[in-house]
């Protein structure tokens, strides 16, 4: 007779479902370990780009909200202000004419860089922890992205060694010119995209082409057909990438459809029976995407430039956002061998796109000489070539000073979409061009056995050393008001309305827009920092027209003096608090110059009321 108690009759089923979830459990977890065993290499390049991005923005971490880019505050303000505002689409209060700016005339979103696709992505990081903190996320998670990205096409697409591709992507996520815009410009460091749409065009080429003529079974020659289920995936994807791409940033989309555009033509030349074969398939697998793309971006693109507060035209003027030929044989000032001295090169830190430094010039060639006669090569020379003459602009610069010596640029300034985008920034595109060239000579090194094997990648990599980056400089900022922070602003103004700082933002000093950034814009202000249709015949300008009080509030903050008030000057300031729509004037012990603003507003608009570290007056 057995011993054991006797088992229920529903303890069988029960253990047999307990030992089937263990059994499942198990190949799963197993699958994930080999899964991870097995990207494990890629997996360490991306752990060291995040660990590089984080390194090289650490100066923002201790204290996001306490702490700013030193080289380009006002853009960071302005970014920060944008990630606020893309974050009302998760509380359903989005518009691509948002009020919370320019009351009462707002500001369109589409004219502006307002990264709108990575707002409403880390909208609840914004809503949670503030818009500052999403910002240095970005600044850094785009650089490593970036870097990510590009290594994975180089690896997976060109079928490079690791090693070979990691550089590559390296040189594409941090090289100078990234490394320069991360101050404050988050729509051009949002590339990470720009990899998936040019793995999207190859796969589309190469689904397009038929292949080369050859004899069948029966002896008579026939191409194969084009693969037109991957034509349409490959267009349905681009399409997507696109879209998505416009909601991040225009302009690099603008500068990766130029440079493919380029090397298309570049490698049409080299190898016509390719173009023969693949241009039907490939132009009507473009013109899908085209016309997908369009689908969603109709709507959007024409609300950006015949919409309210939309700009048809580029406010920056070529001939100064030009690069100084000089720039690309100069290391960068953000780099480990750049001088600060080479900064009166170009127009401000966050543009040193061309100063590469004449070792990697130099470098680059000799590896495009040595991996020989290639399809890509050829197309990647081109490009880069013109990419980096469009880049001097309408007339070449050498050292500071204008040679008289017209650029190509001139061929193509003032044609529509052109004049969105900067002549320097063309010299963007270099950093993929010439890491392919570093890539395929690398790799090709690798795959050999003579005395290149080494030689070639120390040659890259003694190029690559001196423009290594080092990180940006940060500062401290003052701390938002009290009266922000702590929520007193709803006692003078309603969640949606007006509430008027005083001085009132600009974009020179646009600091006042940290307070609606502060309380995930909840509320508008008049004026501000951004790009509207306030140019001579309604072009683009940045910023509005000053109404006479805040003109009158500004000249006060700038010199301390008190003007004369009369019954004049207390009637046009009704006009203004009603022209905006304001609910409320608020000034806070910071600004400057404050004893002088508050005598003149109790003149303009009666005694004031504290409310925390603020005076206000409801209007």
């Amino acid at each position: 007779m057995s011993s054991a108690a006797p088992t229920a009759p529903d303890a069988a089923p029960e253990q047999a479902f307990r030992l089937a979830g263990r059994v499942k459990s198990r190949p799963r977890a197993t699958r994930l370990l080999a899964a991870v065993s097995r990207h494990r290499a890629d997996l360490l390049v991306a752990l060291i780009c995040v660990m590089l991005a984080g390194w090289l923005t650490h100066g923002l971490w201790p204290d996001p909200s306490g702490r700013i880019l030193a080289l380009n505050p006002e853009d960071q303000t302005l970014y920060e202000w944008f990630l606020a505002v893309d974050a009302r689409a998760l509380l359903g209060d989005f518009n691509l004419l948002t009020d919370r700016l320019n009351a009462p005339d707002g500001v369109n979103l589409m004219a502006n860089t307002s990264v709108i696709a990575l707002g409403i992505v880390f909208a609840p990081v914004t809503l949670l922890l503030g818009a500052p903190v999403t910002f240095a996320l970005l600044a850094a998670a785009n650089l490593a992205g970036t870097a990510v990205a590009w290594y994975l096409l180089f690896h997976r697409t060109l079928r490079t060694r690791r090693f070979a591709a990691a550089l590559g992507g390296g040189l594409c996520g941090f090289g100078p010119g990234m490394v320069s815009q991360t101050n404050s410009h988050l729509h051009m460091t949002a590339q990470w995209l720009v990899p998936v749409i040019v793995w999207l065009v190859v796969r589309l080429l190469r689904a397009a082409d038929p292949g080369p003529v050859a004899p069948d079974e029966t002896g008579r020659t026939r191409p194969a057909g084009p693969d037109r289920r991957r034509m349409f995936t490959s267009a349905a994807g681009l399409a997507a990438a696109v879209t998505v791409q416009v909601f991040i940033g225009e302009e690099v989309l603008f500068l990766a459809a130029v440079t493919l555009l380029v090397m298309a033509i570049g490698y049409a030349v080299v190898d016509r029976d390719l173009a023969r074969r693949a241009l039907p398939g490939f132009a009507g697998g473009l013109a899908i995407a085209a016309g997908l793309a369009l689908l969603v971006l109709g709507y959007p693109l024409w609300f950006q430039f015949a919409g309210p507060q939309g700009v048809a035209d580029g406010m920056f003027t070529p001939a100064y956002f030009s690069a100084d030929l000089s720039s690309w044989w100069t290391v960068s000032p953000l780099s480990v061998a750049g001088s600060t001295e080479s900064a009166r090169l170009t127009t401000g830190p966050a543009e040193y796109n061309t100063f590469l430094g004449w070792p990697l010039l130099l470098v680059a060639v000799v590896c495009a000489i040595w991996v020989g006669r290639r399809r890509l090569v050829f197309a990647c020379v081109v490009a880069g070539l013109v990419m980096g003459a469009l880049s001097l602009g309408p007339e070449v610069v050498l050292g500071g000073t204008k040679t008289a010596l017209p650029g190509p640029y001139a061929l193509i300034g003032g044609l529509p979409v052109v004049d969105g985008a900067l002549p320097m920034r063309f010299a963007l595109a270099l950093l993929p061009i010439v890491a392919t060239l570093l890539v395929l000579a690398v790799d090709r090194a690798l795959r050999s056995t003579g005395r290149a094997r080494r030689l070639v990648p120390l040659a890259v990599g003694a190029a690559l050393l001196p423009i290594f980056p080092t990180p940006l400089p940060t500062a401290e900022r003052p701390a938002v008001p009290e009266f922000i922070s702590g929520g007193h602003w709803r006692q003078c103004v309603r969640p949606g309305g007006v509430l008027v700082p005083v001085p009132l933002p600009t974009p020179k000093e646009p600091w006042p827009m940290r307070w609606p950034t502060a309380a995930n814009a909840a509320f508008g202000l008049p004026e501000g920092f951004f790009i509207g249709p306030y140019g001579r015949g309604g072009t683009a300008a940045m910023g509005t027209y000053k109404q006479p009080t805040s003109a009158l509030l500004a000249d006060v903050a700038r010199r301390g003096d008190q003007p004369a008030i009369g019954d004049e000057q207390r009637r046009q300031a009704a006009r203004d608090a009603d022209f905006w729509g304001a609910s409320c004037v608020a000034l806070t012990d910071d600004a400057p110059h404050a004893d002088s603003l508050r005598a003149t507003l109790e003149q303009l608009y009666g005694p004031a009321t504290r409310l925390a570290d603020a005076w206000i007056w409801r209007v």
